[in-house]
């Protein structure tokens, strides 16, 4: 029940008279001196906010740079924005961090890592790439940034062989004064470091050629061959003729990745239409000598990707080729017969695909994807043998830039019982369950089930969302809304679902689904009840852009000798002044819960069932709880009286003509029998003024509409059905099958037949007998005295003086034939023939006998308006 009212709100807010004078430091000493800063007189500007303490637990994107192993494999690198992380092979713990210092651009997106490569003449240096053109040495055992070299250029791609020691291979963006937003152009450089433990330039760098926006760049095993992947194109130079420049070869498609085989002379690229080519293009007979040559060769195609191919690597011993992309599936081509094997349903789109080849053990591909999780595969086996992850990113948001949407548009929430965040996880379908003191992913929860690629050339599909996640306070049950947006043809799809909380295993399992809760509207809000000790009442409250408030309870649903489970329920809609509902608060008994409608705020009582007007003024409304009743008075407004209840109640049945009314209360069972209570009130007192009891529980209860009577009569169906009538006075039926009493054995049925009516047939007048109402006797109008008959018989007279005047008390004067015959009516043609018939049954010499006299009074008397001839002369026939 909400509470409203239109008073204006009282401030307590008093403004000093004199703002100039300033307090009295009389007695101060005596006063602790760490007073808290809220006591403080000045009050903090809004324009003067101080930096607040905050850690991010999420990486800022996924890695889209394939790791680096070392060279013994033990750890690998993984680039993350402006970071280089140092995780663990054998558990895929992050041991280190390398963190790149700021640039002087003060532009953090300039600070982003896009390639990584170890030293070929160091193995325990790594050599990174920047946006910001700069190229970073570390030493990563030690975690010491050893130099930094300034190439002035965004570098995307980098690359270093053996052969060409205190140098690396570079694609860069290329800076032009007049460049533009959509200027894609970029070149390849070779970069000469002079080794120093400072800043510095670099000591010379080489220009090898022009390319469009770089897509991949690599040497060859031997160090011979440099190719570069831009746009449609190949770009190959022999590293021995640089100055010549490249070679270009076109692609039908636009490229995506490279990658060279581990020892021959051939490369492999991908394109964005999942085609994989090989080129065999590399040979002594490439025409080095013509500049900017643009040409086409012979090419080995492999296609089973439906959309771009984001990774290829070939295997250590050049045998198979590892491919992936969006569809979340490795695919491994055995190049010699051309042959695939694929690991489907890796969790995610795969970005990075690169072979761990450790000192001792068993090969292995490590896939990178595009919610920042790292998962291995074993080779000989082809299945997950484990993934190491901290939060899951959502690749379809993580690059996008902030906005300012509503802060409850996304899910996020804490199971008190194990201290584990609830969080969106890389699907918008699923949630994640990650614990923040050990940095690690515990679970994920797929909350709807739904397709997660769909085809290149069809629009993508919709995936469900889930907006909300609310944990209990007890951390025993979680809610949550998904919300499918409408398509063409379809209807928007809502679910609410509660998940209850397993113990044993940990997880959630889904308890209740509820369809459209609010229609095909959204969800706005969603809040728990807190908890209450000594109570098992747990309710929830919904708000829609339905301009509705829900209420949900859960219900334990008990069979009989059965182990019932608790669902949850509506308990009840509630709409205020077709305002639409926001926020929800509870209060910390759970006694109130106030929602934010509009302008106003609006107070409800959750264990409110019903309100009933009693008493024959009108001037009281009775509320009633699961354990409470408030008497209301309309005219004083204000509460008459309040009381709390032993046993829960059901239902209100005021009288309608008296100042009484009665509570139904929730059946009890008791020895394998079920009982309910049944309380009568006055309006006036709060006390009950009786308590009634009946050995059924009680599906529905009406008041009997039955003449006003004392106390109360009322009408019910029992749980097995029954109907039943409850009440202080006698049931006012007259049911007289229900009391034992003498029967008739006479038998009044249907005559058996004889032989010659089954052989011809029923007589045409046997049922003639039946169209003559049924005689009953009829109450004597004449009151005649008996006594007479008590006295001896030799005391009374004669019985000829007595039996006129007492058969005339008996009976009543025959009418006249013709008076009869006069009252009928014109058009009775119908019965002449009988009349004719029953005249010739009757002589002047036959007059009526008495019994004929007093049958023909009986008759009369009992159906006056159906009398006929017909019936006075059947009457007068003898016997």
């Amino acid at each position: 029940m909400a509470a409203s009212t239109s008073k204006s709100p009282r401030s307590d807010f008093r403004p000093s008279k004199d703002p100039q004078k300033t307090p009295s430091k009389k007695g101060k000493g005596k006063e602790n001196s760490n007073k808290p800063a809220s006591t403080s007189t000045h009050s903090p500007s809004w324009e003067e906010d101080a930096p607040w303490i905050w850690t991010s637990l999420t990486d800022p994107s996924s890695s889209r740079v394939a790791p680096v192993f070392t060279k013994d494999g033990s750890y690998f690198f993984s680039l993350i924005g402006s970071s280089v992380k140092i995780y663990s092979t054998a558990t895929g713990i992050v041991v280190s961090t390398l963190t790149a210092p700021a640039s002087n651009d003060n532009d953090s997106y300039s600070d982003i890592l896009t390639s990584a490569v170890l030293n070929p003449h160091n193995v325990f240096q790594l050599i990174v790439g920047t946006l910001s053109g700069r190229i970073l040495i570390w030493d990563f055992v030690n975690a010491i940034l050893l130099q930094t070299v300034n190439v002035g250029q965004p570098i995307h791609y980098i690359c270093a062989h053996d052969r060409f020691k205190g140098s690396v291979f570079v694609a860069a963006s290329r800076s032009r004064k007049k460049a533009s937003s959509s200027d894609t152009n970029g070149i390849v450089l070779q970069i000469f470091i002079k080794q120093s433990d400072h800043t510095s330039q670099a000591v010379k760098i080489v220009p090898v050629g022009k390319i469009r926006h770089p897509t991949g760049l690599s040497i060859s095993a031997n160090g011979a061959w440099l190719v570069a992947s831009a746009a449609h194109k190949v770009y190959v130079v022999k590293t021995e003729s640089l100055e010549a420049g490249f070679t270009k070869y076109v692609s039908p498609e636009r490229l995506t990745c490279l990658t060279f085989h581990p020892s021959e002379e051939y490369f492999a690229t991908g394109d964005e239409k999942g085609v994989i080519r090989i080129w065999y293009c590399l040979n002594d007979s490439l025409a080095v000598n013509v500049r900017g040559v643009e040409k086409r060769t012979q090419t080995r195609a492999l296609h089973w990707h439906a959309h771009a191919v984001s990774s290829l690597t070939f295997s250590p011993n050049g045998a198979y080729l590892l491919s992936g992309g969006e569809e979340s599936v490795l695919v491994i081509w055995q190049l010699h017969t051309g042959k695939k094997e694929f690991v489907p349903r890796v969790g995610a789109p795969i970005s990075t695909i690169c072979v761990l080849r450790p000192v001792n053990g068993e090969e292995e591909y490590l896939l990178g994807l595009a919610d920042a999780t790292y998962t291995f595969i074993n080779s000989s086996s082809l299945k997950i043998v484990r993934s190491c992850s901290r939060i899951k990113i959502d690749p379809a948001f993580s690059q996008e830039p902030a906005s300012t949407s509503n802060l409850d548009s996304a899910p996020l929430a804490v199971q008190p019982l194990t201290s584990t965040f609830i969080l969106p996880s890389s699907h918008a379908s699923s949630l994640q369950i990650y614990s923040p003191s050990s940095s690690t992913l515990i679970s994920e929860l797929e909350v709807s089930p739904s397709n997660r690629v769909s085809r290149r050339e069809d629009k993508p599909i919709t995936p469900s969302r889930v907006e909300h996640a609310v944990v209990s306070a007890s951390g025993l049950w979680m809610a949550t809304t998904d919300r499918r947006e409408d398509d063409a043809g379809f209807r928007p799809e809502v679910y609410l679902k509660f998940w209850a909380w397993d113990k044993k295993e940990e997880n959630w399992v889904l308890n209740t689904r509820i369809d459209r809760p609010h229609g095909t509207f959204k969800v706005v809000d969603v809040s728990f009840s807190p908890i209450v000790e000594g109570s098992d009442l747990a309710f929830l409250v919904t708000t829609g852009e339905d301009d509705l408030i829900k209420v949900w309870r859960l219900w334990s649903h008990k069979k009989d000798s059965e182990q019932g489970s608790d669902i949850w329920v509506c308990h009840t809609t509630l709409a205020f002044r077709l305002e639409r509902p926001r926020s929800v608060s509870w209060s910390p008994d759970t006694s109130l819960f106030s929602v934010s409608v509009g302008p106003h705020i609006a107070l409800y009582d959750p264990t409110m069932l019903s309100a009933q007007f009693v008493g024959r003024s009108g001037r009281h409304l009775l509320a009633c709880g699961t354990n409470t009743l408030i008497m209301w008075d309309l005219i004083d407004n204000e509460v008459f009286w309040q009381t709390t209840t032993p046993v829960q109640n059901e239902k209100i049945i005021p009288h309608p003509g008296e100042d009484l009314f009665a509570v139904i209360h929730s059946p009890v069972i008791a020895n394998d029998a079920q009982h309910t209570k049944i309380s009568t009130f006055r309006v006036g007192s709060s006390s009950p003024s009786s308590v009634r009891s009946v050995p059924f529980g009680l599906r529905k209860v009406i008041w009997g509409a039955f003449p006003a009577s004392a106390g109360f009569s009322l009408v019910g169906i029992t749980e097995r059905w029954r109907v039943v009538v409850m009440g202080d006075s006698a049931a006012p039926f007259n049911d007289e099958g229900r009391v034992a009493r003498g029967i008739n054995i006479v038998n009044h049925g249907q005559q058996r037949r004889t032989l010659f009516q089954d052989l011809f047939g029923a007589s045409a007048f046997a049922d003639s007998n039946s169209d003559f109402p049924e005689w009953v006797s009829a109450p004597r109008k004449d009151n005649v005295s008996l006594g007479l008959f008590s006295a001896p018989a030799f005391l009374r007279p004669a019985l000829d003086t007595l039996f006129d005047p007492l058969i005339k008390s008996f009976l009543t004067v025959r009418i006249a034939e013709d008076a009869v015959r006069s009252d009928q009516p014109a058009d009775a043609d119908e019965d002449v023939a009988m009349e004719e018939a029953a005249d010739s049954l009757i002589t002047p010499n036959q007059p009526p006998t008495s019994a004929s006299t007093w049958r023909t009074g009986y008759v009369y008397e009992a159906f006056p308006d159906k009398l006929s001839k017909q019936t006075l002369l059947a009457s007068q026939v003898p016997g």
